[in-house]
């Protein structure tokens, strides 16, 4: 489907400039801050309305115009929910800022934190479902990813914490390195898919005109394996 096809490419653009936006936010704050010590968030309310908090809302419009080609491709509801959860929380944190670093926190940057775990927390669960519907290689790599950016949470909330920000700002950019690369293989497979499902599972682009046989015996498991 041209439609599909075409969420999926806009996504990806939306992807690269969210990432070189985030890559400038970084290279225009004052060299006092560091990166492996500080958030992306405390970087971030040095410039409020700057080019990371732009970033961040490019992120989460990139995800929604991938939900109708998800959709299409056979994606059940909750990962639907869980994408919108995430563009919300991301979009929630980049409108309402955290605290200047060493300030106490008060009750902005506390919603800021929980919109951001909110985010953190979905986007991987989210690829996880949608590692079934899309199938083929990009299953293994949805799967691995998310089971990735899992970690690299609990590793964040163990620094947070019990850490005391043991190099806090590192762990979470690793984690938004591993989400975003989730988000992309999403974006990938949506621009690929030809529209065609076979037992619920996205057919690539270029299978559309291969004997449906042989399609369902490449793109559904074999029963009793």
């Amino acid at each position: 489907m041209p439609g599909t096809r075409n969420s999926g490419l806009l996504a990806l653009g939306g992807i690269a400039l969210a990432a070189v936006l985030a890559v400038l936010g970084h290279l225009e704050v004052s060299d006092d801050l560091n990166p492996w010590s500080l958030t992306v968030s405390d970087f971030a309310v040095s410039d409020r309305g700057g080019v990371i908090d732009t970033a961040m809302a490019v992120l989460a419009a990139a995800t929604v115009v991938l939900l109708p080609a998800l959709r299409r491709a056979g994606a059940g509801r909750l990962a639907g929910t869980l994408l919108v959860a995430w563009s919300a929380g991301l979009l929630a944190a980049a409108v309402v800022p955290t605290n200047e670093p060493g300030l106490p926190m008060d009750t902005a940057a506390y919603l800021h934190r929980y919109a951001s775990v909110v985010a953190f927390l979905a986007l991987p669960v989210a690829g996880w479902l949608l590692a079934r519907p899309l199938g083929g290689r990009a299953a293994g790599w949805l799967r691995g990813l998310a089971l990735t950016s899992l970690l690299l949470a609990a590793v964040m909330v163990w620094s947070a914490y019990p850490g005391d920000r043991l190099l806090i700002g590192l762990a979470e950019r690793v984690l938004i390195l591993a989400e975003v690369a989730l988000l992309a293989v999403v974006a990938v497979v949506a621009a690929t898919l030809a529209g065609r499902r076979v037992g619920g599972v996205a057919v690539p682009r270029g299978w559309e005109h291969r004997p449906l046989a042989e399609v369902a015996r490449e793109v559904t498991p074999a029963r009793g394996a």
